[in-house]
């Protein structure tokens, strides 16, 4: 078994304590043994990486990323109709480049194809593709698309008022998404008003949809997934077993006191790297201030600044994760939400750094990821500069000296593999 040692490095742990000096020992794809200070780990027969005093940070994971949207840093597309081989092409392209900026893990917020999202997952689980771990997602399912007529209809987003329930539709579509071996499924259980303007308050499944949708999931083993912006989508996503909220931008008391009785249970990613994309980086895709006004964005990140910090307060599951896959708001910038906790949030950088590490971990289902700890799986980095005093500098791939995805590494010293 390949034994692997890791000296003179700084390390942050994951666990929100202040970093320490150290050394990590991996044997096959687990950490097992981590010296502190002036301890040291048995070198014999380890092959060793000096860590030249860059900080050893524990894999980060995105919360909240759509790898089949299309764009990428290194990519930018505004098609919208890409063909199925090059949908696949971009979200496999997508996943090597999240791993490539110290991303190893993903919780997939809604793929544009949930079964080629499943085949990527495997075949990086299997390890003959190169890319983040993935926690396969169904596609985004909108209430629009349970009503045909609406399709083309222009009503995207119009809301429950335009339609009868369909609680078989609702519980078929988890069914199918379950049978396709998919980890969660997502709803947009809200509008959005980023895209159409002044639906994030409109609601679009009917109660008893969500509680069928609830009793499926429950069912079949899988999670549900919830875009939620207002405040009676939220309690009701509560009240029907979801797993992770997105967005959660209106939440009133009831919604917070709700939230924080079940804080053990759900994880909560409010996505500010879109809202800030959307107000103040969208001017060269059309979305100009005057688009982003009409589109509620300010007012979205202004609320959201209130909502967080008290969420925070209470001890809720806060994840890094911005909806990244937009021209906008590519795939490779995802390391920017880590600053935007800070910056919006109040969080501190050890916070934020956790939240992206220990609780990525806690969010992909994994009792062993997510810590630097004896018995955790090995995926790691090592940053050059000191992360916590600059949490930017996770936002260069230069900066990454090695990656390492179930102790396997996947670049050292600026040499990528093939």
């Amino acid at each position: 078994m390949p034994r692997i040692l890791i000296t003179n490095a700084s390390i942050f742990d994951g666990t929100g304590s202040a970093p320490f000096p150290g050394e990590v020992l991996i044997e096959g794809t687990r950490i097992v043994a981590v010296a502190r200070g002036g301890e040291h780990i048995n070198p014999e027969g380890a092959e060793q990486i000096d860590g030249a005093g860059a900080t050893l940070i524990p894999g980060l994971v995105e919360a909240h990323g759509h790898l089949g949207f299309g764009s990428s840093v290194d990519r930018i597309t505004t098609r919208r109709d890409l063909s199925p081989p090059e949908r696949i092409l971009f979200t496999a392209h997508a996943a090597r480049l999240l791993l490539d900026f110290g991303f190893t893990s993903l919780y997939s917020a809604g793929a544009a194809d949930a079964k080629s999202e499943v085949a990527l997952r495997d075949g990086i689980e299997a390890g003959w593709l190169q890319g983040c771990r993935i926690s396969a997602c169904s596609f985004e399912r909108s209430a629009s698309a349970l009503v045909p007529s609406l399709v083309q209809a222009q009503t995207r987003y119009a809301g429950i008022s335009t339609r009868d329930p369909d609680v078989a539709g609702v519980r078929d579509f988890v069914n199918e998404m379950a049978d396709l071996g998919v980890n969660s499924v997502k709803f947009v259980v809200t509008g959005e008003s980023g895209v159409v303007p002044g639906t994030s308050r409109v609601l679009q499944f009917y109660d008893e949809e969500l509680q069928a949708a609830g009793e499926a999931a429950r069912d079949r083993g899988v999670w549900l997934n919830g875009h939620v912006h207002s405040c009676e989508s939220i309690k009701m996503a509560l009240r029907h077993g979801f797993r992770v909220l997105y967005h959660c931008t209106w939440a009133d008391e009831e919604a917070m006191d709700m939230l924080e009785a079940q804080k053990d249970r759900i994880f909560i990613a409010p996505a500010p790297g879109i809202n800030w994309a959307n107000c103040y980086e969208g001017e060269a895709f059309g979305i100009t201030h005057e688009v982003a006004e009409k589109q509620e964005q300010f007012i979205t990140l202004e609320q959201v600044q209130k909502v967080m910090p008290e969420l925070h307060k209470r001890g809720l599951r806060i994840l890094p994760g911005g909806d990244y896959g937009f021209p906008h708001n590519p795939i490779g910038r995802n390391g920017r939400d880590l600053e935007l906790f800070v910056k919006l949030f109040g969080f501190t950088p050890a916070e934020a750094l956790s939240a992206a590490t220990k609780w990525g971990g806690e969010i992909m289902g994994r009792e062993d990821l997510g810590l630097i700890k004896p018995g955790f799986i090995a995926d790691l980095s090592l940053v050059e500069g000191d992360v916590l005093a600059d949490l930017r500098l996770i936002q260069a791939r230069e900066n990454f000296r090695l990656i390492m995805q179930n102790g396997r590494v996947h670049k050292y010293a600026g040499h990528q593999q093939a």
